[in-house]
């Protein structure tokens, strides 16, 4: 037992040493990671470095694009909007359609931003934006022509040509529509086209047999010029109207409509059946502009006269992303865009017609007038 205390001493010591030398090393690896040696990285180095390698991978600002449309542009202007996203991966097209002059009054007398324009009348650009110092340049780049559009549900459907469709149309039995005069291009092109067949068909009665019966709309007559009233249209009897021609499609498929007056790109689009009118009062033809101009309509947005149907484009003054919206009107009236437009039913200009202001990124691409 004498022999047993000295060897618990050494054992004691023994464990101090190894102490105190595991303290020294702790101590001593404390110092060179602050120290700040030849092979050392502060703190403040490495997080620099990482907030430039974030700096250097983030992605590309992301954008909300803003594209104000007439509805009959609604199928093109997905597939544009398609086409334009595979290309800008940090873009968000936002379609938002409606009726071309309710859509030009959001923008330049309620000052709504968009950042692209396109109308199903150009003139609405001159007209109304342009006046109010909300754009100062647009682009044609397509054309349309009115068309009566029915089902094979449709009664008479087995009748109807274009030589009797306004006999049919006059039935007391039958519901047919057009869209709001004075909202909707569309609209206001129905009842010029109606009153133009008085002179295709040589009938004088065809408008009042047509519209003034079921309506408030009236036309009056001045040296060989029409003018159509319809300020105030009030339908009644087998006339409806809606805000905007695309919403007749729901109402001829649902069967809740008999016949509707819309584009023939709309038509095509939908699957609808529908009577090709003669050039003379469908609003298709250059050719036919002195015909046109026979006939204008009085609507709230101002006096409306009979022309070729032609679609505009712009970005408005107000745009929140203008360099990105010209790139998207580049895409409309380029190759891309001309194609889907020929694929939809809708005949592009090519070129696209320039006019105004007509930015530089713009001019190698349209013809300016």
């Amino acid at each position: 037992m004498p022999r047993g205390k000295p060897y618990s001493m050494k054992k004691s010591l023994s464990f101090l040493f190894i102490g105190l030398f595991l303290c020294a090393a702790v101590f001593f690896c404390g110092c060179t990671g602050t120290d700040g040696g030849d092979d050392a990285t502060p703190t403040s180095t490495v997080t620099a470095q990482a907030t430039t390698a974030q700096a250097t991978t983030a992605p590309a600002e992301q954008v909300a694009l803003k594209v104000f449309h007439a509805g009959s542009l609604a199928m093109p202007f997905e597939q544009l909007e398609a086409a334009f996203e595979a290309e800008h991966s940090n873009v968000d097209v936002q379609l938002m359609p409606g009726g071309s002059t309710k859509l030009a009054k959001d923008i330049a007398e309620i000052g709504k931003s968009a950042d692209v324009y396109a109308s199903a009348d150009y003139s609405l650009i001159p007209n109304l934006l342009m006046p109010n110092d909300a754009a100062d340049w647009y682009l044609t780049f397509a054309k349309n022509r009115m068309v009566l559009c029915y089902t094979n549900e449709s009664k008479y459907a087995d009748e109807i040509t274009a030589d009797n469709w306004y006999t049919i149309l006059a039935k007391d039995d039958i519901k047919w529509a057009f869209s709001d005069p004075n909202q909707d291009p569309c609209g206001y092109r129905t009842p010029m086209v109606i009153q133009l067949a008085e002179l295709q068909y040589g009938d004088d009665q065809i408008f009042e047999n047509i519209i003034a019966k079921n309506s408030n709309m009236t036309v009056t007559e001045d040296n060989g010029t029409y003018t159509i009233h319809a300020a105030s249209p009030e339908p009644t009897g087998a006339l409806s109207i809606r805000p905007k021609s695309v919403e007749l499609v729901q109402m001829l498929d649902a069967g809740g409509l008999d016949y509707a007056w819309e584009y023939r790109s709309v038509a095509v689009q939908n699957g609808l059946n529908f009577i090709e009118l003669p050039e003379a009062i469908d609003l298709s033809s250059v050719e036919e502009a002195d015909t046109y101009k026979k006939v204008q309509i009085d609507c709230v947005g101002g006096m409306k006269t009979g022309k070729p149907i032609v679609y505009g484009v712009t970005v408005p003054s107000n745009a929140e992303n203008p360099e990105v919206a010209l790139e998207f009107v580049k895409m409309v009236a380029g190759e891309t865009g001309q194609k889907i437009m020929e694929a939809q039913g809708q005949p592009p200009i090519v070129p696209a017609n320039g006019f105004g202001n007509i930015p530089e990124d713009l001019t190698d691409l349209v013809n300016k007038a």
